[in-house]
Parts: C-alpha cells; structure tokens; sequence
C-alpha cells in the first residue's frame, strides 16, 4: 500500500489554540525487534507497506475508537519503526491534575513505574506520571493488536514470527510549540530522510 497524504488523517502542522504549557501534549517512537525492516521499504522518499506495514498503519488510526479522550496528532510508519504524537485532553487530564483521585491509582503511588521508559522525563508531576500511564496503556494496546493481526497472517501462511516489538518505547514531552514543529516536521519527512535516520537499516 502506497502513502497517500489525502488519506493520511493528520491534523494541521500548527495546533490552533493549543496550550503548550499543559503536560498532555507526547511524542512516541516504537521500533520493531532488531530494528528488522518489517513493514515494508522506502521507495523515491515514500513508504510503501506490506501487509504487515498495512496493520501497523490501520491498527494506530483505530485507536481513536479505543481511547475517546486521547487526540491522535501526525504519525508516520516507517520500515523499522513508527512515529506518532498523542495528546492527552478532556477528562483523562483533568482525572490526572486532580491529586484526589490520582491517589488511588497504582501510577500515583508509584510514579516511577510511568517513567521506567526510554527517552522518559525525569522528576515527574503527578499530572505527568498519570499522562505518561495512560500513553503506556496506548502504547502497549497498539503493540498487542498489530502482534496480534501479524501472527494471525503467520500463522495462515505456517510461518513463525517470533517477537514482532523491541522492549519499551521512547517518549517526549512536548513543551512549547517549537519543539511541536520540530517534531512533527521530522515525522512527516521521516520517509524522504530515511537514509540518514538513526533507525535505519539496510532493508
């Protein structure tokens, strides 16, 4: 499946009206195990899926069905890879910022469990130890969906997958709307850099 930016369900590369000084606004990298070239190649600057690269694309564009509070921003699949922004908004930050309830979730307890992630902040808030849980609670649903969709296709074919996902993932916080330009410019672009991304590899 060829990316065609009509249908690639991203929001403006400026986000009107958003507050950048809230703590929901979250950059997330997850890479497949080894960095294996998994879901397809980049051909003249643009990605091309296989079919597993089709259930990694297909399965972040249904989250939002999943997780009514949470804002999908711009997102990018790559090879090896796949980059997207999440915002958290509506009642999941506002349950975060409240202390009162924040207290009875093992997160608040324990904040640190939120932050054992590549590429976390240090020194959390509760507001922001409560965010990154719910980011890990989307990040961890995508990883099981796509394993599963793709093990699914294995298994139709008598092949092994073997581990579909590297351990963890790399999180940011978006600050400011600087470092949200940055951001997401670098993900849209992502396909035409590829040869001189961090993650790649020889397909």
């Amino acid at each position: 499946m060829t990316y065609n930016p009509n249908t690639y369900h991203r929001r403006s590369i400026r986000l009107r009206g958003y507050d950048y000084s809230q703590e929901g606004l979250y950059f997330v990298t997850i890479c497949v195990q080894n960095r294996e070239c998994l879901f397809g190649d980049i051909v003249d600057g643009k990605m091309v899926f296989n079919e597993y690269g089709d259930i990694a694309y297909h399965e972040w564009i249904k989250l939002k069905t999943r997780f009514h509070s949470v804002k999908f921003d711009v997102f990018q699949i790559m090879p090896n890879h796949m980059h997207g922004i999440i915002e958290i908004v509506g009642a999941t930050l506002a349950v975060a910022l409240n202390p009162a309830v924040a207290q009875d979730a093992a997160v608040a307890q324990n904040p640190a469990v939120a932050l054992n992630r590549a590429g976390a902040s240090p020194a959390p808030t509760i507001a922001i130890a409560m965010a990154m849980a719910m980011v890990g609670d989307i990040v961890g649903a995508y990883k099981s969906l796509v394993h599963k969709c793709c093990l699914d296709i294995c298994k139709s074919k008598n092949n092994v997958l073997g581990k579909l996902w590297q351990r963890n993932y790399y999180e940011h916080i978006i600050r400011n709307e600087q470092s949200y330009l940055r951001i997401s410019e670098y993900i849209l672009h992502n396909p035409q850099n590829w040869k001189s991304d961090k993650f790649y590899t020889e397909e």
